[in-house]
């Protein structure tokens, strides 16, 4: 599957929330879990790759974790770290999120989930999340820096 990468519009959509996985979901989580491997990332979510389902992958080396409607119900702690993009390539920045997240998702097989994350894996959960809201890395810039981004995107 093809990366898309910013500024095109897909990214800045909310997604719609998916009633349940289909054969059509199914096939997207392992077609987004190869992209996300082949890419060396550590996380996908369905807009990067054009399409506008509530739908992520994660794979921080604890195993892959294929999300629907991801919903944090809880944060405790926070912490700042560089974050990359593939969306946003060559562009790394400095994001302030929660070090603990307790999440609700429905799984690729139907079933509600509701299970605590922590660290890294936290992390990219927050990331794809804020992916299905439309919103990306960059947003956490200051204004003055969002403009060289922004002219270097086009």
């Amino acid at each position: 599957m093809a990366i898309k990468k910013y500024p095109e519009g897909v990214l800045r959509k909310k997604t719609r929330a998916i009633m349940g996985p289909g054969a059509k979901e199914k096939k997207l989580f392992r077609d987004m879990a190869d992209t996300m491997y082949a890419t060396n990332g550590i996380g996908l979510a369905a807009p990067q790759v054009g399409i506008s389902k509530s739908i992520a992958v994660v794979d921080t080396g604890e195993g892959l974790i294929k999300m629907i409607n991801p919903e944090i119900l809880s944060k405790r702690g926070t912490a700042s770290l560089e974050e990359g993009c593939l969306s946003v390539p060559k562009h790394s920045v400095s994001v302030k999120r929660a070090e603990e997240i307790r999440l609700s998702y429905t799984d690729e097989d139907g079933k509600l989930c509701k299970k605590t994350f922590r660290g890294l894996t936290a992390r990219a959960i927050q990331h794809e999340i804020d992916h299905l809201n439309g919103k990306l890395i960059i947003d956490y810039l200051p204004w003055y820096k969002k403009i060289f981004v922004k002219n270097r995107g086009k």
